[in-house]
């Protein structure tokens, strides 16, 4: 339990985020926030905003708390999610990045209208607001409250309520602008926190030789838990096949969430220039690379601490418990700080994709940007409320949640990927084609595990989307239409920076490394 420095450390915390985003979301007198201003911060923000809260925004209680679990259950090779982001950053950064800004899009619905029509703008607005409310919230929001249960004792539907209410309140009135800008400080907790932790853990497991000496008789005690590709005959190859890892399917996962994805995108939008928006790629994708220091290592030193746990997910906070008084409370104070800056970007998602593509096409009019703005407020409000009733139902009986993300959202991503990279590199890809191929995701997907259950759902995503491609391809083909949204490519500008360039070089090498040590 929580000791009275640990809890003054927590509320602190609280009390200095809310006000530091009271502070950054003030405006000049008579000044009314706008759309683009509420949505898109204003589109002013600098690169180690972007970057910060990408990461903030990406690390969420299901990250924390899900990927430990996998740590537990698993080990090294759950990591490859976080290392491969890095590159897939890297990827975003240098040909998506200039082809949205230039646009001048604040959703991905909108450049999907742009590029096709009005249909597949709505069918994937709607579908981007259920997954938002009903996996991620409900997921965040779910497993924060297993943490606070856990750490502090706290009833979890009074957790539910506390945490969703923390990140409304703090989130609301400034929108995009409070958000980016505070997730600095929940970066900063996060990390630091996320380090002290493992730190303590493998000081543990070292018998007080320090971190060194305790990561090296890690390895000797669960020789195991430290391959990066598993082989058919490992009890989790099922969940990361292999090869496939690397090759196959994790890659559109990994396109999905950080090239396509609005949670994620929305903070790049928000640049101030295109410039700005890669160093802030860059900042993210370095940050990447110390992710499972934060988020694997810890459920993998449990395993050797605490191998009888009752379910994985429990991993990450038994081992808070073992922290020593006031540390408890900073490492609690990081946890928080990746389940509310999660919960605002969710929120500030959702409303911004209802607010600007759902609602005008239910008739909705939001008249001028004041409010457009209490529009936004009120969705955000209301998909937090219909998460919290929802979050135990849908996740209350799951051991992993992570691993169950990963599969349902697998249904889906392959033809986001399909028709994003159709729409955005072929110009002859037609908007009913687009609409087939990401109808077909889910039909084919659900065919697949059906009669094909031992097919790895990796795998699964990355046969899918071939076949999404195919049907994309193929019906444009057989039905050609004038296309008027073409992309054009040398509009955008694909050049970077050297400083890029030569960010880019390092993660790959420092990548590259990390595989041929963990192979």
């Amino acid at each position: 339990m929580l000791m009275t420095i640990d809890v003054a450390i927590v509320a602190a915390y609280a009390l200095g985020l809310f006000a530091v985003a009271q502070w950054v979301s003030r405006e000049p007198a008579g000044h009314r926030k706008d759309a683009q201003g509420y949505f898109l911060a204003g589109k002013a923000l600098p690169w180690w905003a972007i970057g910060a809260s990408l990461i903030a925004a990406n690390i969420s209680a299901e990250q924390i708390i899900g990927m430990s679990g996998s740590g537990y259950a698993i080990g090294l090779a759950i990591a490859s999610y976080e290392w491969m982001a890095a590159f897939t950053l890297l990827l975003v950064g240098k040909f998506f990045l200039p082809i949205f800004l230039q646009a001048g899009i604040y959703t991905m619905p909108q450049f999907l209208a742009q590029r096709y029509d009005e249909r597949v703008k709505t069918v994937m607005a709607v579908f981007w607001l259920g997954v938002y409310t009903l996996v991620n919230l409900t997921s965040i929001l779910w497993l924060g409250a297993l943490a606070i249960n856990t750490v502090a004792g706290v009833e979890l539907s009074i957790g539910l309520v506390a945490l969703g209410v923390f990140a409304l309140a703090y989130s609301l009135y400034g929108g995009l602008r409070a958000v980016a800008l505070t997730d600095i400080i929940q970066v900063a907790l996060l990390v630091s926190g996320g380090l002290m932790i493992s730190w303590i853990l493998l000081d543990q497991i070292g018998d007080g030789r320090g971190p060194i000496a305790g990561f090296v008789a890690l390895s000797d005690q669960a020789p195991e838990k430290f391959e990066m590709i598993l082989g058919q005959d490992h009890p989790h190859y099922m969940s990361l096949p292999g090869l496939s890892v690397l090759l196959g399917g994790l890659w559109i996962m990994n396109l999905s969430y950080w090239g396509f994805n609005q949670y994620i995108i929305q903070r790049a939008l928000g640049a101030k220039s295109i410039d700005e928006a890669q160093k802030g790629i860059v900042f993210a994708a370095f940050l990447k690379l110390l992710m499972p220091l934060i988020v694997v290592l810890p459920g993998i030193a449990m395993y050797a601490l605490s191998p009888d746990l009752s379910a994985p997910d429990k991993a990450y906070p038994s081992a808070m418990m073992l922290l020593p008084t006031g540390v408890k409370g900073l490492v609690f104070a990081a946890l928080l700080a990746a389940i509310v800056s999660s919960l605002a970007s969710m929120c500030n998602s959702i409303s911004t994709i209802f607010t600007m593509d759902v609602a005008p096409s239910l008739g909705i009019a939001c008249g001028d940007g004041a409010q457009v703005v209490r529009t936004g407020r009120l969705v955000a409000i209301t998909a937090m409320l219909i998460a919290m009733i929802a979050a135990k139902p849908l996740l209350g009986n799951f051991e992993q949640a992570f691993q169950y993300i990963q599969e349902f959202t697998g249904f889906f991503t392959p033809g986001i990927v399909a028709i994003f990279m159709l729409g955005l590199f072929w110009s002859g890809t037609t908007a009913t084609a687009a609409l087939l191929a990401a109808l077909a995701s889910a039909a084919l997907s659900l065919l697949l595990k059906v009669v094909w259950p031992e097919l790895p759902f990796m795998d699964r995503v990355g046969l899918v989307f071939l076949l999404c491609l195919l049907i994309g391809v193929g019906w444009s083909l057989l039905r050609p239409l004038p296309q008027s949204g073409i992309v054009r490519l040398n509009k955008a500008g694909f050049s970077t920076t050297q400083s890029f360039n030569l960010s880019a070089v390092t993660v790959t090498l420092i990548l590259v490394f990390f595989y041929a040590v963990w192979w």
